[in-house]
């Protein structure tokens, strides 16, 4: 998976940098199809303190793209937050294959046992 690391008026630590690869190595576990992550990471000095940090994700995939944004008061925590969501998504999209390939399946033997 090749990444693409965005930041605005943040320094990127060394600390940042191994906390959002170990998020995205879990991602890529989960669904090894990823091509590329793009994550940017936002500053707003001008936000309510509770908004000040903001935190996007964007997978790509074969198909739609998986979007995740979060915003938070701490760095790490918009960062778990954001991730949390990708995994919600991919789960989803995951469950979503496998009941289709269930559906055929059951609907092929219905009509053997109905041929029987």
């Amino acid at each position: 998976m090749k990444l693409i690391l965005s930041t605005h008026n943040v320094t990127l630590t060394k600390a940042i940098e191994d906390h959002i690869l170990a998020k995205l190595e879990k991602l890529d576990h989960m669904d090894q199809r990823v091509v590329d992550a793009r994550v940017t990471l936002d500053h707003d000095h001008t936000r309510v303190a509770e908004k000040q940090f903001s935190c996007s994700i964007r997978l790509a995939v074969r198909g739609p793209d998986l979007f995740a944004k979060d915003v938070e008061n701490d760095l790490y925590a918009a960062i778990d937050a954001v991730t949390k969501k990708i995994e919600q998504q991919i789960r989803k999209r995951h469950n979503k294959i496998k009941a289709t390939k269930h559906k055929v399946g059951a609907r092929s033997k219905r009509t053997r046992q109905e041929a029987d």
